[in-house]
């Protein structure tokens, strides 16, 4: 088994916790499958499989794993039983002993039966990538939300996976007819059970899809325009999210960090009001399950009238990384190519305190270089630097598209007035002493726009567009 590789430039998987915080001990095992995945995701110029052990590493110490050792195996071909060759089953079954582990970590998706057959053969307990993950997300979890869609994507992977639990049941007994033995008695009864409890979740979760929505309308009423954060996981979403909106949110050097999502309003510097969002990290792989387990909360990104993938650009698999957010950007309907669509993406290229200055002045001229619509924007979370830019550049993509205008009306009016802080951006508002009128600018879309015109044309306001 070939040893992992160090990441030199930074410590993000150096050992944090004490020793008598951790899970247990554990090995991390990479499959790489010779002239398959690996050698094609290498050949596109994206994730290296050294790149994805030191992830998969990241991910076992994010719940306290002490990895004992790590390493790629490389593969000629998948076994059905045991997805590795015999000889590797064997190895690594040495491995464990001599490291007396008692979690091997497979970086990939196992079968059931496969990771039966591996826990048999190492005598340790197997976790693939899934339950690597769900187990993150369990722990991370907060709020009842995040528990309950954890618990529905936990028992969604579970429910094929019952057989593990009752291993002494395995061999049915002889029945006649609709007779069957205890194994397959229990094993329904257990189905039974996950599928009343998922089925409960989803009730639950659609009261708060239904919640949400409700939040989302009034948000519209206002309104308020919603500035969500995506990325890959450790990009430095929270770190962001605190310096926009001055917020305290949980942020750490470490995967997936926080979970739960988290709101704030915050005042641009010309004035406009929006309010900001950030959202669970994505990675690669990220199973499905947990795509749809956590719609409800994603639904903030596909609603956001401005949406920051935020990057972290001193990573070496940046690239890669950007692959990946798009691909679950993809999957929940956005298309991250589509610079004229309803909302827009602003390319947020964090973490450049890392880069030397040679690097940092190449990254800015390289962004100078794109199109206005699709500039990236360089910024440090962690030191402020280019967070003016940042809120100019939201800024900028919040007035594309809207008209700006001026308006008088009756300081009587106050059903008027309430109307537009309701229906529209109030930029302004003053005492016109000539007029003795109240002159208002308002920032409004098109629709809202047509309508403020039409109450202008019934005589209500007077009214001067810019826009």
């Amino acid at each position: 088994m070939e040893p992992r590789r160090r990441d030199s430039r930074t410590d993000r998987l150096s050992p944090t916790q004490l020793p008598d915080t951790t899970t247990g001990r554990a090995l991390v095992i990479e499959p790489v499958l010779r002239g398959g995945r690996g050698a094609a995701r290498t050949a596109a110029g994206e994730r290296t499989p050294a790149a994805k052990l030191d992830e998969a590493v990241g991910l076992a110490r994010a719940i306290d794993l002490d990895v004992a050792q790590s390493g790629i195996v490389q593969l000629n071909a998948l076994r059905p039983a045991t997805y590795l060759g015999k000889g590797k089953v064997d190895e690594i079954a040495g491995l464990v002993k001599t490291h007396e582990a008692g979690i091997v970590v497979m970086d990939c998706a196992l079968l059931p039966v496969q990771q039966r057959n591996l826990e048999r053969a190492w005598n340790a307990k197997v976790i693939d990538r899934t339950g690597l993950i769900l187990e993150i997300f369990g722990r991370r979890a907060r709020t009842r939300e995040g528990a309950l869609q954890v618990e529905h994507a936990h028992l969604t992977y579970q429910k094929s996976r019952l057989v593990r639990s009752w291993t002494h049941l395995e061999r049915q007994r002889g029945g006649f007819g609709f007779l069957g033995g205890p194994g397959e008695t229990q094993l329904e009864a257990d189905r039974r059970m996950i599928e009343e409890r998922l089925a409960k979740i989803e009730g639950e979760l659609g009261r708060v899809k239904r919640t949400r929505a409700l939040h989302r309308e009034s948000r519209r009423r206002v309104p308020y325009p919603i500035v969500a954060l995506v990325g890959y996981t450790n990009a430095g979403k929270s770190t962001l999210f605190n310096r926009m909106t001055k917020a305290s949110v949980l942020s750490a050097d470490m995967l997936f960090a926080t979970l739960d999502p988290t709101l704030r309003a915050v005042d641009l510097p010309h004035g406009a009001r929006v309010i900001v969002s950030d959202t669970v990290g994505f990675i690669s792989d990220l199973p499905t399950m947990l795509v749809a387990a956590f719609r409800a909360t994603l639904e903030e990104v596909i609603e956001a009238d401005v949406i920051l993938h935020v990057r972290d650009i001193s990573h070496e698999d940046a690239e890669a990384q950007l692959h990946d957010v798009e691909k679950v950007l993809q999957q929940l309907g956005i298309d991250p190519q589509d610079a004229a669509g309803k909302r827009a993406i602003i390319a947020v290229w964090n973490k450049i305190d890392r880069l030397d200055q040679a690097e940092r002045d190449r990254l800015h001229n390289l962004a100078e270089r794109r199109a206005a619509a699709t500039r990236p924007i360089p910024v440090s979370a962690a030191t402020g630097e280019g967070m003016d830019a940042l809120a100019a550049a939201i800024e900028a993509h919040l007035a594309a598209g809207r008209v700006l205008i001026e308006l008088e009306l009756d300081p009587a009016d106050g059903a008027g007035m309430s109307w537009l802080h309701r229906h529209t951006e109030v930029i302004g508002k003053g005492l016109n002493e000539r007029t003795g009128r109240i002159a208002m600018t308002v920032r409004a879309d098109a629709d809202r726009a047509a309508a403020v015109r039409a109450r202008a044309a019934n005589g209500e306001w007077r009214m001067a567009s810019r826009g």
